[in-house]
């Protein structure tokens, strides 16, 4: 089984979101149906950027060290080297 750290972009509220999970077509899916409490005001949500692990704990590491970065220019530096 694969884990991800990915960003997701609002163009409604102009806001990124970063999550990790096993599944991102459901999680995605799931932001875009409203059912995670952060992300129900900016629908709808498309990944922008997305990073596989082997590890649910290496996706989690990684999701934590880009929202301590709390920049929206490190955010969108890596999304310009997305492949996306």
């Amino acid at each position: 089984m694969s884990y991800y750290t990915y960003i997701l972009y609002s163009k409604t509220k102009n806001r990124y979101y970063i999550g990790s999970c096993s599944d991102l077509s459901l999680r995605l899916q799931r932001h875009n149906e409203g059912w995670t409490r952060s992300t129900k005001a900016g629908i709808p949500w498309k990944i922008v950027h997305f990073e596989p692990y082997n590890t649910k704990s290496e996706a989690l590491k990684r999701e934590y060290y880009i929202k301590r970065m709390k920049s929206r220019k490190f955010i969108e530096d890596l999304i310009s080297q997305s492949h996306i």
